[in-house]
């Protein structure tokens, strides 16, 4: 594409293993640094997304470009913000991408509520519970639920997390994987008891 733009190649930036869901990124910060400082007249990057699944952020880059008389050359999309009509099409193409993305995660939200409610697992299984022997469901735990009654007990009647945690100990209660009690675990116990099994 450089030889296409009939440019010389400055230099080519790789952020691999890094997500494109914000500018957090050390190639990215690089190319800006590079943008800022008038050092380079085009980006070309493989493809809209690679750089940027943001509107709001690739508003942000393609202003900053504007400011610098940068243009943004996307491979993959054949667009160039060079043109007032590449930058408009590059700014819709980003929105879609950013909408895919929201609409997806809410799917996923929605598939995990459902599992929820139908009482089957999903992730780890919080205190208090166990996976039922079918594999796919999660049921109560008759000793981890003896615990989270005690540890429940002893909040009504005005425990700190601390005392709570030495009290388990005191009567030789231990946590699933078997330690002694730290405030730190019955933390996590109380605020999982009000959260999502």
């Amino acid at each position: 594409m450089a030889t296409v733009q009939g440019a010389e190649l400055f230099e080519v930036i790789v952020d691999g293993g890094e997500s494109a869901k914000n500018l957090n990124r050390p190639g990215l910060q690089r190319l800006l640094g590079l943008v800022d400082s008038g050092k380079v007249e085009a980006v070309i990057i493989a493809k809209l997304d690679r750089l940027t699944r943001s509107v709001k952020d690739l508003c942000s880059l393609l202003e900053l470009f504007e400011k610098r008389s940068v243009a943004l050359i996307s491979v993959a999309e054949s667009l160039d913000t060079a043109s007032a009509a590449g930058r408009l099409v590059i700014t819709i193409m980003a929105a879609v991408s950013q909408w895919e993305r929201e609409a997806i995660g809410e799917r996923t939200r929605d598939a995990l509520r459902h599992k929820r409610t139908s009482g089957e697992r999903v992730g780890n299984i919080r205190f208090g519970f166990r996976l039922s022997p079918d594999g796919k469901h999660v049921e109560p735990d008759p000793g981890e639920q003896g615990v989270l009654t005690e540890i429940g007990h002893l909040r009504q009647s005005g425990h700190t997390m601390r005392g709570i945690a030495a009290a388990l100990n005191g009567k030789a209660l231990r946590t699933r994987c078997g330690s002694a009690w730290r405030l730190e675990h019955v933390a996590r116990i109380i605020k999982q008891a009000t959260g999502p099994r």
